[in-house]
């Protein structure tokens, strides 16, 4: 007589969130040349780039990361921030920060770097030059000078 109104039932707690909720994923503006592709000419992108195709003439890829797929065809002179190839390149390669070769990659020309890492059954017939980014000189001024300042020469231990 006397009965208790059920209590509505609450869903469980879960610490997990629903699969329908959103999530934030960062994604990176990439192209990528297919391997039907032939291209002829200058190339240049302001995102990042593989090539699986056929590439002929230059590649201006300056800020961005180039690479040249297994199925890559290159024959052009390219400069990237960063170059990665596991394809074919017939033509120097200016890496502004670094340049990979993978185990599959075949390379003749000259590399210009900052750093190469080269896998062990990579190809390369070319020669390296590997030079550091220019470090910016730090200017002394006059009061900066220990010689004309003696109390500063002292405290510096000079």
């Amino acid at each position: 007589m006397f009965k208790k109104p059920q209590a509505e039932e609450k869903p469980p707690l879960t610490t997990h969130p629903a699969a329908a909720d959103p999530v934030m994923v960062r994604t990176r503006s990439v192209s990528v040349i297919g391997p039907t592709l032939v291209f002829k000419g200058e190339l240049s992108a302001d995102e990042d780039l593989v090539i699986q195709g056929t590439i002929e003439g230059t590649i201006a890829h300056h800020k961005k990361n180039l690479t040249v797929g297994k199925e890559g065809r290159v024959k052009a002179d390219i400069h990237a921030a960063s170059v990665s190839i596991e394809g074919h390149v017939e033509g120097d390669i200016h890496g502004d920060d670094f340049v990979e070769l993978a185990k599959s990659a075949v390379v003749t020309g000259n590399i210009f770097c900052g750093r190469i890492k080269m896998a062990d059954g990579a190809r390369f017939n070319g020669s390296i030059e590997m030079s550091s980014q220019p470090v910016s000189q730090a200017k002394l001024t006059v009061a900066d000078d220990p010689a004309r300042d003696p109390a500063r020469a002292h405290k510096l231990g000079a």
